[in-house]
Protein backbone atom coordinates (compact mmCIF):
# COMPACT_ATOMS: atom_id res chain seq x y z
CA UNK A 1 0.00 0.00 0.00
CA UNK A 2 0.54 3.64 -0.25
CA UNK A 3 2.28 4.88 3.05
CA UNK A 4 3.61 8.18 1.18
CA UNK A 5 1.13 9.79 4.27
CA UNK A 6 2.15 8.12 7.01
CA UNK A 7 3.24 10.20 10.07
CA UNK A 8 6.66 9.41 10.74
CA UNK A 9 8.17 9.49 14.53
CA UNK A 10 9.98 12.99 13.93
CA UNK A 11 6.60 14.82 12.82
CA UNK A 12 5.38 14.81 16.16
CA UNK A 13 2.48 17.69 16.89
CA UNK A 14 4.83 20.91 17.55
CA UNK A 15 2.14 21.96 20.68
CA UNK A 16 -0.78 20.36 22.15
CA UNK A 17 -3.21 23.14 20.94
CA UNK A 18 -2.74 23.76 17.22
CA UNK A 19 -2.38 20.71 15.58
CA UNK A 20 -1.02 19.92 11.95
CA UNK A 21 -3.19 18.77 9.32
CA UNK A 22 -2.52 15.36 8.99
CA UNK A 23 -1.50 14.97 5.24
CA UNK A 24 1.01 17.47 5.30
CA UNK A 25 3.38 16.47 8.09
CA UNK A 26 6.90 17.95 7.84
CA UNK A 27 9.00 15.33 5.97
CA UNK A 28 6.40 15.73 3.24
CA UNK A 29 6.44 19.40 3.09
CA UNK A 30 10.15 19.39 2.56
CA UNK A 31 10.15 16.41 0.10
CA UNK A 32 7.64 18.24 -2.21
CA UNK A 33 9.07 21.53 -2.13
CA UNK A 34 12.31 19.73 -2.93
CA UNK A 35 11.21 17.71 -5.82
CA UNK A 36 10.80 20.92 -7.37
CA UNK A 37 14.10 21.02 -7.90
CA UNK A 38 14.13 24.99 -7.17
CA UNK A 39 17.31 26.80 -6.78
CA UNK A 40 18.41 28.93 -3.45
CA UNK A 41 17.24 32.20 -5.51
CA UNK A 42 13.63 30.74 -5.94
CA UNK A 43 10.77 31.77 -3.56
CA UNK A 44 8.70 29.78 -1.65
CA UNK A 45 4.83 31.10 -1.77
CA UNK A 46 2.17 29.80 1.34
CA UNK A 47 -0.88 31.52 1.07
CA UNK A 48 -2.22 30.00 3.80
CA UNK A 49 0.60 29.87 5.99
CA UNK A 50 -1.17 28.73 9.33
CA UNK A 51 1.46 27.47 11.64
CA UNK A 52 4.25 28.25 9.02
CA UNK A 53 5.30 24.35 8.28
CA UNK A 54 6.03 25.88 4.63
CA UNK A 55 8.57 28.52 5.30
CA UNK A 56 9.92 26.80 8.34
CA UNK A 57 10.64 23.63 5.88
CA UNK A 58 11.84 26.42 3.08
CA UNK A 59 14.02 28.23 5.28
CA UNK A 60 15.42 24.94 6.43
CA UNK A 61 16.38 24.35 2.64
CA UNK A 62 17.54 27.80 2.04
CA UNK A 63 14.93 28.97 0.05
CA UNK A 64 13.76 32.40 0.03
CA UNK A 65 10.10 32.34 1.05
CA UNK A 66 6.58 34.12 1.37
CA UNK A 67 4.27 33.04 4.63
CA UNK A 68 0.70 34.72 4.31
CA UNK A 69 -2.07 34.61 6.86
CA UNK A 70 -4.86 36.83 8.08
CA UNK A 71 -4.81 35.60 11.74
CA UNK A 72 -2.31 36.88 14.20
CA UNK A 73 -2.47 33.87 15.83
CA UNK A 74 -1.05 32.13 13.21
CA UNK A 75 1.38 34.91 12.23
CA UNK A 76 2.43 34.65 16.34
CA UNK A 77 3.10 31.05 15.95
CA UNK A 78 5.19 31.53 12.38
CA UNK A 79 7.14 34.00 14.70
CA UNK A 80 8.23 31.58 17.37
CA UNK A 81 8.48 28.53 15.01
CA UNK A 82 11.16 30.29 13.51
CA UNK A 83 13.20 31.59 16.61
CA UNK A 84 12.59 28.08 18.26
CA UNK A 85 13.91 26.52 15.11
CA UNK A 86 16.56 29.21 13.82
CA UNK A 87 17.16 31.21 16.53
CA UNK A 88 18.06 34.83 15.50
CA UNK A 89 19.36 33.99 12.39
CA UNK A 90 16.21 34.12 10.23
CA UNK A 91 15.86 37.88 9.27
CA UNK A 92 12.28 38.40 7.78
CA UNK A 93 9.90 41.45 8.04
CA UNK A 94 6.16 41.20 9.60
CA UNK A 95 3.80 43.12 6.74
CA UNK A 96 0.26 43.99 8.36
CA UNK A 97 0.73 43.71 12.14
CA UNK A 98 0.39 46.89 14.59
CA UNK A 99 3.64 49.02 14.82
CA UNK A 100 2.11 51.95 16.72
CA UNK A 101 -0.70 52.79 19.41
CA UNK A 102 -2.87 54.03 16.49
CA UNK A 103 -2.50 50.77 14.74
CA UNK A 104 -3.16 48.83 17.88
CA UNK A 105 -6.41 50.93 18.31
CA UNK A 106 -7.63 50.13 15.15
CA UNK A 107 -7.04 46.16 15.18
CA UNK A 108 -9.06 46.13 18.66
CA UNK A 109 -12.01 48.60 17.32
CA UNK A 110 -12.10 45.89 14.06
CA UNK A 111 -11.63 42.58 16.15
CA UNK A 112 -11.20 42.50 19.59
CA UNK A 113 -9.70 38.53 19.41
CA UNK A 114 -7.48 39.64 17.03
CA UNK A 115 -5.98 42.15 19.33
CA UNK A 116 -6.29 39.51 21.87
CA UNK A 117 -4.25 37.32 20.15
CA UNK A 118 -1.59 40.18 19.01
CA UNK A 119 -1.35 41.60 21.75
CA UNK A 120 -0.70 38.24 23.66
CA UNK A 121 1.91 37.13 20.92
CA UNK A 122 3.92 40.56 21.88
CA UNK A 123 5.00 38.82 25.44
CA UNK A 124 5.06 35.39 23.85
CA UNK A 125 2.55 34.09 26.00
CA UNK A 126 -0.16 31.00 23.97
CA UNK A 127 -3.97 31.96 24.20
CA UNK A 128 -6.11 29.76 26.54
CA UNK A 129 -7.95 27.01 24.74
CA UNK A 130 -11.03 28.85 24.99
CA UNK A 131 -10.22 31.88 24.04
CA UNK A 132 -9.10 30.87 20.50
CA UNK A 133 -12.56 29.19 20.02
CA UNK A 134 -13.90 32.58 21.59
CA UNK A 135 -15.62 30.95 24.45
CA UNK A 136 -16.71 32.51 27.36
CA UNK A 137 -14.43 34.70 29.48
CA UNK A 138 -12.91 32.87 32.30
CA UNK A 139 -10.60 35.47 33.40
CA UNK A 140 -7.62 34.43 31.46
CA UNK A 141 -6.75 34.83 28.06
CA UNK A 142 -3.09 33.72 27.69
CA UNK A 143 -0.52 31.45 29.35
CA UNK A 144 2.70 32.04 30.32
CA UNK A 145 4.96 28.91 31.44
CA UNK A 146 8.13 28.47 33.23
CA UNK A 147 10.84 26.05 35.04
CA UNK A 148 12.57 27.79 37.74
CA UNK A 149 13.57 25.24 40.37
CA UNK A 150 16.68 23.38 39.62
CA UNK A 151 15.34 20.30 41.97
CA UNK A 152 12.02 19.94 40.45
CA UNK A 153 10.06 20.08 37.32
CA UNK A 154 7.13 21.45 38.06
CA UNK A 155 5.68 23.77 35.75
CA UNK A 156 4.90 27.06 36.79
CA UNK A 157 2.68 29.80 35.15
CA UNK A 158 1.71 33.71 34.30
CA UNK A 159 -1.37 33.80 33.64
CA UNK A 160 -2.19 36.62 31.58
CA UNK A 161 -5.68 38.99 30.65
CA UNK A 162 -5.81 41.03 27.44
CA UNK A 163 -8.06 44.00 27.46
CA UNK A 164 -8.77 46.66 24.80
CA UNK A 165 -11.89 48.84 26.21
CA UNK A 166 -11.98 51.07 29.45
CA UNK A 167 -10.18 49.81 32.64
CA UNK A 168 -10.13 50.40 36.27
CA UNK A 169 -9.19 49.03 39.52
CA UNK A 170 -11.74 46.43 39.76
CA UNK A 171 -10.21 44.42 37.06
CA UNK A 172 -6.66 44.28 39.15
CA UNK A 173 -8.70 42.73 41.97
CA UNK A 174 -10.55 40.41 39.79
CA UNK A 175 -7.25 39.49 37.98
CA UNK A 176 -5.53 39.02 41.74
CA UNK A 177 -8.77 36.35 42.71
CA UNK A 178 -8.57 34.67 39.29
CA UNK A 179 -4.17 34.15 39.99
CA UNK A 180 -4.98 33.00 43.26
CA UNK A 181 -8.10 30.60 42.16
CA UNK A 182 -5.76 28.77 39.33
CA UNK A 183 -2.63 28.71 41.99
CA UNK A 184 -0.31 30.62 39.56
CA UNK A 185 2.40 32.42 40.20
CA UNK A 186 1.90 36.07 38.38
CA UNK A 187 -0.27 37.76 37.44
CA UNK A 188 -0.05 40.12 33.68
CA UNK A 189 -2.61 42.71 32.75
CA UNK A 190 -2.26 44.30 29.67
CA UNK A 191 -4.06 47.12 28.67
CA UNK A 192 -4.87 49.50 25.53
CA UNK A 193 -5.55 52.27 27.69
CA UNK A 194 -3.04 53.88 30.04
CA UNK A 195 -3.36 52.13 33.96
CA UNK A 196 -4.41 54.02 36.79
CA UNK A 197 -2.71 55.38 39.81
CA UNK A 198 -5.72 53.06 41.90
CA UNK A 199 -4.80 49.89 39.70
CA UNK A 200 -0.83 50.17 40.28
CA UNK A 201 -1.59 50.61 43.72
CA UNK A 202 -3.55 47.56 43.38
CA UNK A 203 -1.32 45.68 41.79
CA UNK A 204 1.32 46.60 44.11
CA UNK A 205 -0.80 45.24 46.97
CA UNK A 206 -0.06 41.87 45.81
CA UNK A 207 3.32 41.60 46.85
CA UNK A 208 6.16 39.30 45.24
CA UNK A 209 6.34 35.87 43.59
CA UNK A 210 9.71 34.29 45.36
CA UNK A 211 11.33 32.04 42.94
CA UNK A 212 13.42 29.40 44.40
CA UNK A 213 16.63 30.87 42.70
CA UNK A 214 16.40 33.85 45.29
CA UNK A 215 14.52 36.15 43.08
CA UNK A 216 11.70 38.46 43.71
CA UNK A 217 9.08 39.13 41.10
CA UNK A 218 5.99 41.51 40.93
CA UNK A 219 3.17 39.00 41.88
CA UNK A 220 0.34 41.52 39.95
CA UNK A 221 2.34 43.69 36.46
CA UNK A 222 0.47 45.59 35.13
CA UNK A 223 1.76 46.37 30.69
CA UNK A 224 -0.25 48.79 28.40
CA UNK A 225 0.17 48.31 24.65
CA UNK A 226 2.66 51.17 24.50
CA UNK A 227 5.12 50.11 27.01
CA UNK A 228 5.23 46.48 25.07
CA UNK A 229 5.51 48.03 21.46
CA UNK A 230 8.72 49.88 23.22
CA UNK A 231 10.30 47.01 24.09
CA UNK A 232 8.60 46.47 27.65
CA UNK A 233 8.32 42.65 28.87
CA UNK A 234 6.66 40.83 31.50
CA UNK A 235 9.30 40.09 35.20
CA UNK A 236 9.46 36.36 35.63
CA UNK A 237 12.05 34.01 36.03
CA UNK A 238 12.09 32.98 32.32
CA UNK A 239 13.69 36.76 31.63
CA UNK A 240 17.01 35.78 32.68
CA UNK A 241 17.36 32.47 32.75
CA UNK A 242 16.29 30.96 29.49
CA UNK A 243 13.48 28.73 31.05
CA UNK A 244 10.70 29.39 29.15
CA UNK A 245 8.19 26.20 28.45
CA UNK A 246 5.10 27.84 27.14
CA UNK A 247 6.44 26.54 23.42
CA UNK A 248 8.08 23.40 22.80
CA UNK A 249 11.35 23.99 21.56
CA UNK A 250 12.16 22.94 18.11
CA UNK A 251 15.57 21.12 17.54
CA UNK A 252 18.11 23.20 15.96
CA UNK A 253 20.80 20.56 15.26
CA UNK A 254 21.07 19.45 11.44
CA UNK A 255 22.25 16.27 10.44
CA UNK A 256 23.06 15.46 7.10
CA UNK A 257 20.79 13.37 5.20
CA UNK A 258 17.90 13.16 7.79
CA UNK A 259 15.67 15.71 8.72
CA UNK A 260 15.26 16.50 12.23
CA UNK A 261 12.50 17.66 14.34
CA UNK A 262 11.25 20.91 13.06
CA UNK A 263 8.77 21.02 15.61
CA UNK A 264 8.40 21.92 18.95
CA UNK A 265 9.49 20.07 21.36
Amino acid sequence: SDNSNSINPEDRNFHDWYRFVLSYPPHLVRDYISNFELGEESVVLDPFCGCGTTIAVAEKLKREWVGIDIAHLAVSLMKHRLKNSFGNEVKYEVVGEPVDLKGAEELATQDRYQFQWWALGLVGARPAKSEQKKGADEGIDGYIYFHDDPKKKETKEVIIQVKSGHVGSSLIRDLKGVVEREGSQIGTFITLEESTKPMRTEAVSSGYYKSPLGHNYPKIQILTIQELLEGKRIDYPVRARGTDATFRKAERHKEEGKQKEMEFE
